[in-house]
């Protein structure tokens, strides 16, 4: 078999829809851009939503709209795609790194505290793989010193947390639309807030920070610049695929659950496996099922795995490679700080991403968890 790591699931109706508005005549952003931002209102439960071409852009002006300082610190994983930690660095804080959780790859909120300073700002948590974060603690933490939570959701649209959708109840959340994600525009993003002040600012500043849009002047040529801002704003194109696809969005998620479960099932009693523990007040939206190979009963390491499942034709991935270990991010580690970042590197070393989305078939997953079994039954020590 040759099995892909991902795959989008895109249907007659998304085809049509982008047919729509190519016959429209207006293919930037317009009707199908708001109607799109009221969808994502509606299904996630908050009072504002924008709509970007990237949930990079939505972290940059989540960020922003915080007036951060110089000397400013945010607090996030080390386990995340750098998106997560350039949207710091771009809005001119530092950020300070805490340690995750070996059974959940969230950040840990005892170890968010740990580093917690007078420079401190906000904490930037990243929902890793869809599993929501330990958000009653980190929303303790929060109260207590006054700080901010900006959720990276990249993976999280759909993930609930004690019954609440992620999106609905923190400060500002940060979503993806990538062609990889539950449900893609092929590239964009949102960002979600309850805050009127923060909506207000993104709302100025995602598209040059001109005050009135070309679809609400009315013929009009006459617009004013009201803030130096970017060009982050999402085409009606790419929304009429968005509203289509998260029309099914919940059906996508039922599919990667029950994937999910076949896999959980399958390696429940295997020792030389371990994967994410999902507590029964989170709902995971399961954009990634990771597994955690036990390296001490097993003759190879993680990457020689790797090697054997693509060679039968499977594709895994690693997510992530920590950020401490790209050379864009040396300055902001010390040796210190690295000892502190044992649960990291121990994730890190063992993890592999397998196949999970809706379109994988029953054969495909058998064939998925045989091979698996083959490679560990043949270098088992």
């Amino acid at each position: 078999m040759k099995i892909p790591f991902t795959k989008p699931t895109i249907k007659k109706q998304e085809k049509e829809a982008v047919f729509g508005v190519l016959k429209s005549g207006w293919l930037t952003s317009g009707a199908k851009v708001i109607e799109f931002e009221q969808a994502l209102k509606k299904y996630i439960g908050c009072k504002f939503v924008k709509v970007l071409n990237s949930c990079t852009s939505a972290l940059n002006l989540a960020l922003l709209s915080l007036n951060l300082k110089k000397q400013d610190q945010i607090i996030t994983t080390p386990f995340t795609f750098c998106a997560t930690v350039n949207s710091i660095i771009h809005a001119g804080a530092k950020p300070i790194f805490a340690d995750i959780d070996r059974e959940t790859f969230n950040i840990h909120p005892q170890e968010i505290e740990k580093k917690i300073t007078k420079k401190t700002k906000a904490i930037l948590i990243m929902h890793y793989g869809g599993l929501p974060c330990d958000m009653d603690a980190i929303l303790e933490i929060s109260k207590k010193y006054k700080l901010v939570i900006v959720e990276d959701a990249a993976h999280a649209l759909g993930s609930q947390y004690n019954g609440k959708k992620i999106g609905s109840f923190s400060t500002i959340s940060c979503f993806s639309f990538h062609a990889t994600k539950n449900i893609t525009t092929g590239e964009g993003g949102a960002i979600a807030t309850n805050e009127k002040k923060i909506f207000d600012f993104v709302n100025k500043a995602y598209f040059h920070g001109i005050d009135i849009q070309s679809w609400q002047r009315k013929g009009s040529w006459f617009y004013k610049v009201i803030y130096p801002g970017f060009k982050y704003n999402l085409s009606d194109i790419l929304a009429a695929i968005g509203l289509e696809q998260i029309k099914q969005l919940d059906i996508f998620i039922k599919k990667r659950e029950k994937i999910a479960n076949i896999y959980t099932e399958a390696f429940k009693k295997n020792e030389f496996i371990s994967y994410q523990k999902v507590s029964a007040n989170k709902r995971d939206s399961y954009y990634l099922y990771p597994i955690l190979l036990n390296l001490e009963k097993l003759s190879i390491d993680r990457n020689f795995f790797i090697e054997k499942l693509q060679k039968k034709g499977i594709n895994t991935s690693v997510h992530f490679i920590p950020i401490y270990k790209h050379p864009a991010y040396k300055k902001f580690f010390t040796k210190d700080d690295l000892k502190q970042l044992r649960n990291t590197e121990y994730v890190y070393q063992r993890i592999v991403s397998l196949p999970i989305y809706p379109l994988l078939t029953q054969n495909q997953i058998n064939y998925i968890i045989s091979s698996i079994n083959d490679i560990i039954k043949k270098y088992r020590r």
